[in-house]
């Protein structure tokens, strides 16, 4: 080999170990490995969030079979009670004291103890009652203390309790034999004999305290698709007050805008051509209005979410951390998620957060639709969170968890995957800048959001709640309408009421309003609530005396009392209200976080009206008040069934008192009128039909927190933007190389039900 040849052998290998070590020297810095790789914090709980977490099915079992043995009444299990018997409604956690929490999460306390509550009717007994029992302490009780007078002011009558199951189903025998009384009618009318109808439940039951009247409305009942789209006009009036069965009786009976006193009346009337009949034919499984099967075979799968190593969050029992942010999770059966001790940064900004109360209140010219204002929180919006499809209601990889409770039965039951949590890009830049002034420069900083989510139907309606959690130090927290709209029988000016969705469907205009509470903690527990707007103020031009400008300020104000802090409905809010806490940050303002409503709600009930108190909540898009532990909750489940004499009344809690310096409770009202329309059809969709709010830090921070966010991007011109090392973005191809392995798509969503479910899905 001659000397030429040696020198450029020897080139060439130089240059080849220089590349060699530039790709090493690269790929060093990305992504080695598919790996799952562990959450960069480290959750330090050591088990204190499990003070808040909801009852096991070993701890529920444990107080009915304390409650059996202990009461010394006769207990029947609710699934097959009658109203003249006892029972164990329900069995939830009872959520400790908050000084007492907050004594042992941050101080030298002891661990508060653990206690259910447990509801029970009493109908076998000289005064009927509902009462409440605290039990404790588990996992082995040994006493229970009635807490019914404690916690209400008094004893809640019978009349009060929910409707449970097996009244459903007997309400239903009664209607079927009633309905036999018309059999000329039905076959004309509807081509039913009654049998095939379904039924759907309205509420409240009647016109005063101690009612217990209900109207039914029927429908085409079409297996596989929902039957609130197709109403045959046939509503009736049921009294179910009589703790005896056989002595409930159907009061009245209304078709196509008359009323009748019976069916047989009705069938009277029809025999006697006395009688304007439409007749709605029986509508057939492929062509029924509202099917949802699909039309058309399924296309290309479309974006895939996952993690390339891995979730970058860790839930551990009831709690979940992320990238600062730590939080207590929960489901209550009856008002639906929870959350407790949101803290970021190791600082607690929350104590409570929790979903109270989702109204649902209607118009139509229809007895039924006119007089129906549901209270989703007696029928149970925890309870009716059912499992979550994998890939469609959360993410596929998203983590999925049990959630368990025991209502109407003395056996708990699960609702398994019912929760969700995972990480979600947003697909928008949480801040960025592209500077072409100067210096060449990009900066910008993904929206990678931690999610936590739970969907409830209540009878026609999904409600998908939402729970966010931001790089930012911000909180969202929004919910999503969506199901199916409910419906009555298109007669007369029907359109007063909605639009017209099919041959004889009225999509029935309705209003959403839903509430909750937000126990803000904001750098402690003393916080006031100090509000900003703008102004204009007239002045000369300092150097231009003969000139003058509207010149724009930042008007500041402290509300000092309860009065002041209650915002009505749709009346103007300023723009910036927050919570305060004593200290402040670098700059010498109060460390703060901002409420930020985003809502379109109309007016709940005209405030004449004899049940407006029950949802007095819904008068306020806003209302603050100091904390007080014998008002933990801004309605009750016994609202419902006597909104005309409220359990709990909200409007009580505002009283005037002083605000200043005091641990606050922030109560929000979001909502939105909703008037059906074509496109309702088959079913609501998201788009459109969403609200909720922001917790946002106010000059909490120095600056802001995701400066830190280890998902950050910066590169100028004079770099590689390409080179790995340099920026992130360019790892990803790397990353991508770690293709998700999927779990096996599995749904058991419908164990815990029966095809011989009660009228209305409750």
């Amino acid at each position: 080999m001659n000397m030429k040849t040696l020198l450029i052998v020897l080139v060439l290998a130089l240059a080849t170990i220089f590349a060699l070590v530039c790709v090493l020297l690269t790929r060093g810095r990305a992504p080695g490995t598919c790996q799952h790789q562990p959450p960069e914090q480290e959750d330090t709980d050591d088990g204190q969030s499990l003070v808040f977490a909801d009852l096991t099915p070993e701890e529920m079992a444990q107080v009915v079979r304390y409650l059996r043995g202990s009461l010394g009444v006769r207990l029947v299990d609710a699934s097959r009670a009658e109203p003249s018997d006892s029972c164990i409604a329900s069995v939830e956690l009872q959520v400790p004291a908050k000084a007492e929490v907050l004594q042992f999460l941050d101080g030298a306390g002891a661990r508060p103890p653990r206690e259910a509550l447990a509801v029970l009717y009493f109908g076998n007994q000289p005064e009927p009652n509902v009462t409440e029992y605290v039990v404790g302490p588990l996992p082995t009780p040994a006493y229970h203390r009635d807490v019914t007078v404690q916690k209400y002011g008094g004893k809640v009558p019978y009349y009060r309790r929910p409707v449970t199951g097996k009244e459903y189903v007997d309400i239903n025998t009664l209607i079927q034999q009633e309905l036999r009384k018309a059999p000329r009618f039905l076959a004309t009318c509807c081509e039913s004999d009654g049998t095939d109808l379904a039924i759907l439940t309205t509420a409240p039951r009647g016109f005063k305290s101690g009612d217990r009247t209900t109207w039914f409305v029927l429908f085409h009942n079409v297996a596989g698709t929902g039957y609130y789209l197709s109403p045959v006009g046939l509503e009736v009036l049921v009294e179910h007050k009589d703790l005896h069965v056989s002595r409930w009786r159907l009061r009245q009976v209304f078709y196509n805008g008359r009323y009748f006193a019976s069916t047989g009346d009705l069938e009277d009337a029809f025999v006697a051509n006395l009688l304007e009949v439409v007749r709605v034919e029986k509508p057939q499984a492929d062509t029924v209005l509202g099917l949802m099967r699909p039309r058309h075979p399924p296309g290309s799968p479309g974006p895939l979410h996952y993690e390339p190593q891995g979730p970058r969050y860790s839930v551990r029992g009831n709690r979940v951390t992320f990238q600062g942010w730590s939080v207590a999770f929960g489901m209550n059966p009856n008002s639906g998620p929870r959350l407790f001790d949101i803290r970021y940064r190791g600082e607690r900004i929350v104590y409570e957060l929790s979903l109270q109360e989702a109204l649902a209140l209607y118009g139509s010219n229809c007895p039924g639709g006119m007089s129906t204002r549901y209270l989703d929180g007696s029928f149970g919006i925890g309870r009716f969170a059912y499992e979550l499809v994998r890939g469609l209601d959360c993410p596929y990889t998203a983590t999925y968890v049990d959630r368990h409770y025991l209502v109407e039965s003395e056996t708990p039951k699960t609702n398994q995957n019912s929760l969700c949590i995972f990480e979600h890009d947003a697909a928008l830049p949480l801040r960025r800048h592209f500077s072409d002034s100067q210096s060449l420069y990009y900066g910008g900083l993904r929206k990678n959001t931690l999610v936590i989510r739970a969907i409830s139907t209540l009878i026609n309606y999904d409600y998908i709640w939402d729970f966010m959690f931001h790089g930012s130090g911000a909180m969202e927290v929004r919910v999503h309408a969506t199901g199916y709209i409910s419906s009555s029988f298109f007669h007369g000016q029907g359109t007063d009421y909605g639009n017209r969705v099919g041959p004889h469907t009225l999509g029935t205009m309705h209003l959403h309003h839903i509430h909750y509470k937000v126990d803000l903690d904001v750098n402690g527990q003393m916080n006031s609530l100090e509000t900003q707007d703008m102004g204009y103020e007239l002045v000369k031009e300092p150097w231009s005396m003969q000139n003058t400008i509207e010149r724009l300020y930042l008007r500041r104000e402290r509300l000092e009392r309860e009065d002041e802090a209650a915002f009505p409905l749709n009346a103007p809010m300023p723009r910036y209200l927050c919570f305060a806490s004593p200290f402040t940050n670098k700059w010498g303002h109060p460390r703060s976080y901002r409420i930020q409503i985003t809502s379109f709600a109309g007016e709940h009930l005209p405030a004449s009206s004899p049940m407006e108190r029950s949802i007095s909540w819904g008068r306020y898009q806003l209302a603050v008040t100091r904390r007080k532990e014998e008002e933990p909750t801004s309605t009750s489940i016994y609202n419902q069934n006597d909104p005309w004499t409220p359990t709990v009344a909200f409007a009580d809690f505002i009283n005037n008192e002083t605000i200043t310096n005091k641990d606050l409770v922030a109560w929000i009202s979001v909502g939105f009128l909703h008037v059906p329309h074509a496109e309702d059809v088959p079913n609501t969709v998201t788009v459109g039909n969403g609200v909720g709010f922001f917790l946002r830090p106010y000059n909490y921070f120095d600056e802001d927190p995701s400066v830190d966010s280890p998902d950050s991007v910066y590169f100028s011109s004079e770099q590689d933007a390409g080179a790995c090392g340099a920026n992130p973005l360019a790892c990803l191809p790397h990353a991508t190389a770690c293709t998700p392995h999927l779990p096996p798509f599995r749904y058991g969503g419908f164990l815990n039900l029966s095809l011989a479910r009660p009228p209305g899905g409750i």
